[in-house]
């Protein structure tokens, strides 16, 4: 599939920041905000833990829903349908009380905020795509992801903090409402990339998105795009947690705030760039492989370090930094794999798998929390990361000259492999 993409100015790399903010701030708003005062009502763990992964269901499945934002309507109106739908999301905690007898409809809340979420989240990837150049994907990653992350900080940290502190829940789905709504003014201000085009409709689009698809999936490159991120390495999934497991290190709500929100953004944001820079510079997924396993160390030193509340700030903050650095690489690698054409589903079914193995760890360490306490879940998470690392560098060694021209002809896709 070709995408005709007229004489451009591409965009500034800090647009994607802007228009990544509420998807990040979706997820922060229940797995911190919501999370720390569900607790405060006698939630248990395990059940926050369920909430938390009901927000990242829908992005495990996301690859279904993208090739409609791919061939129907412009990204500007599927951003502005998105970002709508989260502040609806957003609201609905306003007008419930918060305790263990709602915590299925904030499960169902939580469902529909990460789908919303999602759409939004296609929109930006369009615009990302069709506006970055091949050597500053990167860059563009980085960016992206430090508005994600930092999205999760301010719907988290600062949703938290004016929370507690006024008193009044309502009041952090409100400031997030607001926020969401600004960021539209970016999606306005960036030209429409253009749709995926064929001349028999809907359904001949939608074959020809199907064959772009499959042209990521028969090359080395995208399989193994595909395959590292469906390992449990860098999934963050321990800082979903923050606000339950507190506690343990006799940390407050302003010590949670600030690790979740302003302090998360500004180490998420530099972690981001940082990858972004390093990734420009090397392998891609090695560069992911590499900051996985950095991300588990990250986690041991938490596990052993003291449990004070300076030591949850310090060690959650440098787990956040590296997390941050997972996340820039994990653009980056992505945008290299996807090229322009059918660019929402192609990155959605990257980022489907990554999202299976946040979702999946952070169920396995609300039960490794229960069981072994926040150490052991920290060292659960670490061991989890370290065998995906090996795992990884054994399959890119074993599938080193293989040749993918027979899956390729199947499809009819027998370009040379990028990779």
């Amino acid at each position: 599939m070709t995408q005709t993409a007229g004489a451009h100015k591409a965009a500034h790399p800090i647009a994607f920041f802007v228009l990544y903010m509420p998807f990040g701030a979706a997820s922060g708003f229940c797995n911190i905000t919501l999370a720390y005062l569900l607790h405060q009502r006698g939630v248990s763990v395990p059940a926050i833990a369920g909430l938390v992964a009901m927000n990242y269901l829908p992005n495990t499945w996301k690859v279904l829903w993208a090739p409609l934002v791919d061939t129907t309507f412009t990204a500007r109106i599927w951003y502005v349908i998105g970002i709508g739908a989260c502040i609806v999301g957003f609201l609905i905690p306003s007008l419930v009380s918060l305790g263990p007898a709602t915590v299925p409809l904030l499960g169902a809340m939580a469902f529909v905020l990460g789908f919303a979420s999602s759409i939004a989240a296609m929109a930006a990837e369009r615009f990302m795509a069709y506006d970055t150049p091949e050597d500053q994907k990167g860059r563009a990653g980085g960016w992206s992801q430090a508005g994600n992350l930092g999205g999760g900080g301010l719907g988290g940290g600062l949703g938290l903090w004016l929370a507690v502190h006024t008193g009044m829940a309502w009041t952090a789905g409100a400031f997030l409402s607001v926020m969401a709504a600004l960021c539209i003014l970016m999606a306005l201000r960036l030209p429409d990339p253009p749709r995926a085009v064929a001349t028999t409709g809907l359904l001949g689009t939608l074959k020809e998105t199907g064959r772009d698809v499959l042209s990521l999936a028969t090359r080395r490159i995208g399989m193994l795009a595909v395959f590292i991120c469906l390992l449990p390495m860098g999934t963050g999934a321990a800082s979903n947690l923050w606000s339950a497991i507190s506690g343990d290190w006799k940390a407050g709500p302003d010590e949670v705030a600030l690790v979740s929100g302003v302090l998360n953004g500004v180490v998420a944001i530099i972690g981001a760039l940082g990858a972004g820079f390093v990734c420009d510079r090397m392998d891609r997924k090695a560069g992911y492989a590499l900051f996985g396993l950095i991300s588990g160390l990250a986690a041991v030193a938490m596990a052993l370090g003291p449990r004070t509340p300076l030591g949850f700030l310090v060690f959650a903050t440098v787990y956040n930094l590296v997390i941050g650095c997972c996340y820039g690489a994990f653009s980056a690698l992505t945008l290299e794999a996807i090229g322009k054409g059918a660019a929402a589903t192609k990155y959605n079914l990257i980022a489907s798998a990554a999202n299976l193995p946040i979702m999946l760890m952070t169920l396995v360490n609300g039960q490794a929390q229960k069981r072994w306490g926040s150490g052991g879940m920290l060292l659960t998470e670490a061991a989890c990361a370290a065998v995906a690392v090996a795992v990884y560098t054994a399959v890119v060694f074993g599938t080193r000259g293989w040749s993918w021209g027979g899956a390729r002809r199947l499809v009819g896709l027998a370009q040379a492999d990028s990779v």
